[in-house]
């Protein structure tokens, strides 16, 4: 017979979970006061979204709202509130930061929660290499707070005072796995599926008659290179694919990739930051690709924002970035799943 563990509202397990916990709460006190001396605003957004995103594999919950007369207006919680503060650039904002919970659908493991909180942030007129360096400040100031020199999940170690290395992912695909990933992209972000094919088949992985371009790209990223990232002190994993890169613009050196980072820390990956796309007819293009490769593998697709790309047309140039504030909070405080450091978990458990 197995014995389920005690709910996390029980107050042995409640006593056990409570330094994490007011961790938590010293973290986020922290993390405003920094963005508050530099003069961010912070905002919220709202959860009830038209569209909650148009990236292939990010799955919302829908919702609806009842309307006095009896008609149905369909929603979503919001799996980011990117679209909200991006509207709020278009309407004159600079610096501002928003923390709340976001919604994600198919996501339940020891680094994934059904609800979550983000910590996203965006400058405009600035490029997103300032963002790299906020998330360097960041990791010290989440160490700070939990008196620690290191930060660890499973067998991974990392020094939150240590500048991040950086690295593009072309260099990571041939560091960690033999691939020449670029001469496989062309000029114009096409893409050569049969090549990447033969580059995997080539270094030894596993591949399927079915795979597109970006399901070999996938594998090679879990299996080779992210398990590889912020060991020893934090990985900025820079220019990525054009084609993996839905919402940022391309970089000027070279159209094959964009100005997309992403940041891990002892495997995990924690915040996503982009030079964000402007083009409204181009971000409409890459939304609909998107979408039509949701519904070929899941069946479904979100509808688009068309206020969103309205206001994408009169936004300034800017840089933003989304981060998992449960998953730094987490490896702060050397936890060993995201939930030890949720006050309410949502009912249920992963595994």
């Amino acid at each position: 017979m197995t014995v389920e563990a005690s709910p996390w509202w029980t107050p042995h397990v409640h006593a056990d979970r409570r330094p994490r916990l007011l961790l938590r709460n010293r973290i986020a006190a922290a993390i405003r006061g920094f963005f508050t001396s530099q003069d961010f605003v912070e905002v919220d957004a709202v959860a009830l979204q038209i569209s909650p995103g148009n990236e292939t594999h990010l799955s919302a919950f829908a919702t609806a709202e009842i309307r006095p007369d009896g008609s149905v207006q369909p929603f979503y919680l919001h799996t980011s509130p990117e679209f909200a503060c991006k509207k709020l650039l278009a309407a004159g904002e600079q610096r501002i930061f928003s923390m709340g919970p976001v919604y994600r659908n198919r996501e339940r493991s020891a680094l994934h929660h059904p609800e979550f909180t983000m910590l996203e942030w965006y400058r405009v007129g600035e490029t997103y290499e300032s963002l790299m360096g906020d998330c360097a400040r960041l990791l010290a100031l989440a160490a700070d707070q939990a008196g620690v020199r290191k930060f660890a999940f499973r067998d991974r170690e990392a020094d939150p005072y240590a500048e991040p290395e950086r690295v593009t992912v072309a260099e990571a695909f041939q560091r960690h796995a033999g691939i020449d990933l670029l001469a496989t992209v062309a000029a114009d972000g096409g893409t050569d599926r049969e090549g990447l094919h033969a580059a995997l088949v080539r270094a030894g992985l596993r591949t399927a008659p079915d795979d597109t371009w970006s399901d070999l790209y996938s594998r090679v990223m879990v299996e080779c290179v992210e398990p590889q990232l912020g060991q020893g002190r934090a990985t900025v994993l820079c220019e990525y694919p054009i084609v993996e890169a839905a919402l940022a613009r391309p970089a000027a050196h070279d159209p094959r990739v964009a100005e997309r980072f992403e940041l891990y820390c002892c495997g995990v990956e924690l915040a996503n930051g982009f030079g964000e796309l402007t083009d409204p007819v181009e971000q409409r293009k890459r939304f609909e690709a998107d979408m039509d490769e949701k519904e070929r593998i899941y069946g479904e697709r979100y509808p688009i924002d068309e206020e969103f790309l309205a206001a994408l047309a009169i936004m300034p140039d800017a840089s933003g970035i989304a981060l998992g504030f449960d998953r730094l909070v987490m490896l702060a405080a050397g936890a060993a799943r995201i939930e030890d450091v949720i006050w309410t978990p949502v009912a249920g458990r992963w595994g």
